[in-house]
């Protein structure tokens, strides 16, 4: 992308906070009650539902026109997911998570985590009262760890990678009789369903669906959730038409991408040894992804169409956003919006409205 090559790297860390809220004063009553272990588990879930609804979603939709005149796209809006506690899309599952856990009787939640699905689940787990254990691994480096011990998170490094902590975590949480809160399996509807919320919100902004809503995916939870959501708003007659899919990741680093390039049907795992992290690229290097293949099938379906997107083009972007629309964002978050932008440089995409989701808080 040449508008992207004159723009040098800069600080990742520039102006990019990643202190965890304090509980605020306007959720500290519910979260007393919702973390009150002797009261009537259906007011604690009623407390802990009134935090979800003020706290989490409902996130910032903004047009932004200056990357609109740079590139020569008609209408393209950025939902920025950095308004959730913190600063990821990931506070939408750790929270569906943590009010299931409740609903079924537990006192206690595990996950396997590289850093931001840990810091929601941190909190989250904190203002339910709800005791929780993050499975990290070793080679893993990241500034979340020092939130998670602060909301009392109990720490297990484990070796290998990320893959090999979330089956130590799921043996764990069957040891222990502790809520299991990883992607994958029956924990994958849960998620979709809560990522899910983010086509209702596209929906009551613009009225109708986007012409292509684009996503960073790892593990392509996400993407297949938003997908859900759009099909149960477009089978109720909410919306014209279902937007087309575009996911966006690290270079060679993902199955998704790879399948679609490679005009599969189904994702097929990369050799572990061939995956290596950056600092930029981590949230989204996978050698396998859990919800790969509904990630997948979301694109096909969709008629969407998937990209890689380098370390150095997503730092860049991330610049320009910072610079012309002054979100400061993750620069792995930019992966979906420059597989877009791609594409348009390639062929014109028509004028109409388009979507790009992105997050907002260094690991």
């Amino acid at each position: 992308m040449e508008n992207l090559s004159e723009y040098q790297t800069f600080d990742l860390l520039a102006d990019a906070s990643n202190a965890f809220p304090e509980i605020q004063e306007a959720i500290y009553d519910a979260a007393a009650i919702a973390s009150d272990h002797d009261r009537p588990i259906q007011e604690r879930i009623s407390a802990f539902e009134d935090i979800i609804d003020s706290e989490v979603g409902d996130t910032l939709l903004l047009r932004a026109r200056n990357i609109e005149r740079e590139f020569g796209l008609r209408q393209l809006y950025l939902k920025f997911e950095g308004g959730n506690p913190s600063g990821t899309q990931k506070d939408r599952i750790a929270f569906a998570h943590v009010r299931d856990a409740m609903r079924r009787g537990y006192s206690g939640i595990a996950i396997a985590t590289c850093g931001n699905y840990g810091g929601a689940m941190a909190f989250a787990a904190r203002l339910a009262g709800l005791s929780c254990t993050a499975f990290i691994p070793q080679s893993y480096k990241t500034r979340r760890i020092s939130e998670m011990q602060g909301y009392g998170v109990e720490i297990i490094r484990t070796p290998g990678d990320y893959e090999d902590a979330v089956e130590r975590c799921r043996e764990y949480a069957t040891e222990k009789d502790i809520y299991d809160a990883n992607p994958g399996d029956t924990n994958s509807v849960l998620q979709m369903e809560a990522y899910g919320q983010i086509a209702y919100e596209l929906y009551d902004e613009l009225r109708d669906a986007p012409a292509a809503v684009a996503i960073p995916v790892s593990n392509g939870s996400t993407l297949a959730g938003i997908q859900r959501g759009f099909i149960s708003l477009y089978r109720r007659g909410k919306t014209s038409r279902m937007p087309k899919l575009i996911a966006g990741s690290a270079t060679k680093k993902n199955p998704i991408i790879k399948a679609f390039k490679s005009g599969f049907s189904e994702c097929s795992d990369l050799a572990p040894d061939s995956i290596h992290e950056s600092a930029v690229n981590e949230p989204l290097i996978n050698w396998h992804s859990i919800d790969g293949d509904q990630a997948l099938s979301s694109i096909y379906n969709s008629r969407g169409w998937a990209m890689d997107a380098t370390d150095k083009e997503m730092v860049a972007f991330a610049r320009i956003i910072r610079e012309k629309e002054g979100l400061n964002v993750l620069p792995a978050s930019t992966a979906g919006l420059i597989a877009m932008l791609k594409r348009h440089k390639e062929e014109p995409l028509p004028g109409d409205r388009y979507v790009a989701i992105l997050t907002g808080r260094k690991q």
